[in-house]
């Protein structure tokens, strides 16, 4: 098999991946200071090449966060499914879209509310960790300004997320969880900012993005930096032999960037593009010299991101962090359409995305195993919203509250966390065509994410700024 080996492209993609959030949405090169700002999160260090240090355990107080985004809403009513006497009413509600009884992975949680769940048979590896007690799930999540009741909803008597059912809208308010007050700031961003100090170094980025441009990991002080799964994103020419025209050339830019020039922009430009240099430079040669991880994964999109996510993990020690975080995404989620292929509902679209899920995530927690940090790394998921109950005859159209997955040795797993609705269309919990209100707001599940990571109690409105509004800053499901 061929080795993967870092992606190189031209000078313009190379700022853009490398550096994609260090200058917001303001676009690359919009303004001097955006360019100071780049150069500062490309690397602060001088752009002298470093030697990588040895390879060494990883620390004991190591914490990693992984956010793995489904991008387009996935429709969590099929995630967990109700069996038993609950059946029959989700069987008429969803029609076509309704999965047969045999097959559905039945659930043990550790407590509940008396009616009975399965899973999907495509999440066959994760059903597994929840029955170890490595996963949990948690109902019926989503964006909220405030907790909100059915009444509530339809009198308009507590504000709203804006534009709710949009996907860019929702996408953006689940990674900064501030729905009424526009931010420029992801919560994950925020936390890092906070946590940075537990960081020994800074040259590259404690929040690494594996899938590009993001909203979570959006901070003022600390920037994402993007990965390919190949490794350090590197300016076409930089892996090219010395007397190849490419490295040539390369070289030639390298010394370019590294001269003072007489215009300020030029020089930032020239900055910040040595800077980034240096940096994917040294991340490739860490990467390189850190050790292997043995842990076999699938070669799909999930299973590629989180298999560098665990080199990087694997190479905290020689990057000098004691805290990451990670996002990952897996688009194909908007399941209008072709939700099922041949009305066969364990086949189709939304079975292979899970299966894809589920396969990725028990490699990545057998990854933390084999690296003996089991208990200090901690995987969700996130999504825009959940989708409706109601069948469209294909597929199924924009929900809002949505079922989620934690997964890590801390997880207290086995257990099904939050309320889960009353799956009755135009039922109490039902804004219309099975469009479930949140019982639990992306503020709680986030601050018991954070709480784990090492935000005190005292700093979590920092991170969450609405979090005293809602009941639970903790919801349990992390030890």
């Amino acid at each position: 098999m061929r080795k993967k080996t870092a992606p190189e492209v031209s000078r313009r993609e190379f700022l853009g991946s490398a550096c994609c959030s260090a200058v917001g949405a303001t676009g690359l090169l919009s303004t001097l200071g955006s360019l100071r700002l780049m150069a500062a999160a490309a690397s602060p260090a001088t752009a002298v090449a470093q030697t990588p240090p040895r390879a060494a355990a990883i620390a004991p107080d190591y914490k990693a966060l992984v956010c793995l985004f489904l991008n387009g809403g996935n429709d969590a009513n099929n995630l967990i499914v109700p069996t038993g006497s609950g059946y029959a009413g989700y069987a008429a509600a969803r029609t076509n879209l309704a999965l047969p009884q045999t097959g559905l992975l039945g659930l043990r949680p550790r407590s509940g509310d008396g009616r009975e769940w399965a899973l999907h048979p495509s999440f066959a590896e994760v059903h597994q960790l929840f029955g170890a007690g490595k996963a949990a799930l948690v109902a019926n999540v989503g964006t909220l300004v405030y907790p909100t009741t059915k009444a509530q909803y339809t009198a308009r008597s507590v504000p709203l997320p804006p534009q709710l059912f949009s996907h860019s809208d929702q996408q953006v308010q689940w990674q900064h969880s501030v729905p009424d007050k526009p931010t420029q700031t992801g919560w994950g961003g925020r936390v890092a900012d906070l946590l940075s100090a537990f960081n020994s170094s800074d040259r590259i980025s404690m929040s690494i993005s594996l899938a590009g441009k993001n909203t979570f990991q959006v901070g003022n002080r600390v920037a994402q930096y993007a990965v390919g799964t190949g490794g350090a994103t590197t300016l076409a020419g930089g892996t090219s032999s010395a007397t190849s025209l490419d490295g040539i050339r390369f070289r030639a830019q390298k010394d370019l960037f590294a001269q003072s020039q007489p215009s300020l922009l030029e020089t930032a430009f020239g900055g910040a593009t040595g800077d980034a240099i240096v940096s994917a430079d040294l991340l490739n040669s860490i990467l390189g010299a850190s050790p292997a991880v043995t842990t076999p994964f699938p070669g799909t999109t999930a299973g590629n991101q989180l298999r560098m996510a665990a080199r990087l993990i694997a190479a905290s020690p020689a990057l000098g962090l004691k805290r990451q975080v990670f996002f990952v995404r897996l688009g194909g989620w908007d399941t209008h359409a072709s939700q099922l292929t041949n009305a066969a509902p364990t086949t189709g679209a939304h079975a292979g995305l899970l299966d894809q899920v589920s396969k990725a995530v028990e490699a990545f927690h057998r990854s933390t195993i084999e690296l003996g940090i089991e208990n200090q790394v901690t995987l969700f998921t996130a999504s825009d919203f959940g989708r409706t109950f109601r069948s469209n005859g294909d597929g199924s159209d924009h929900g809002w509250g949505s079922h989620h997955l934690v997964v890590g040795g801390a997880v207290r797993g086995g257990d099904l966390y939050g309320r889960m609705p009353v799956l009755t269309v135009n039922g109490p919990d039902d804004t219309g065509l099975g469009r479930w209100i949140p019982t639990t707001s992306v503020d709680e599940y986030a601050a018991t994410l954070a709480s784990w990571f090492g935000v005190s109690a005292t700093d979590l409105p920092v991170v969450l700024p609405n979090i005293g509004r809602f009941a639970k800053p903790n919801l349990g499901f992390l030890a």
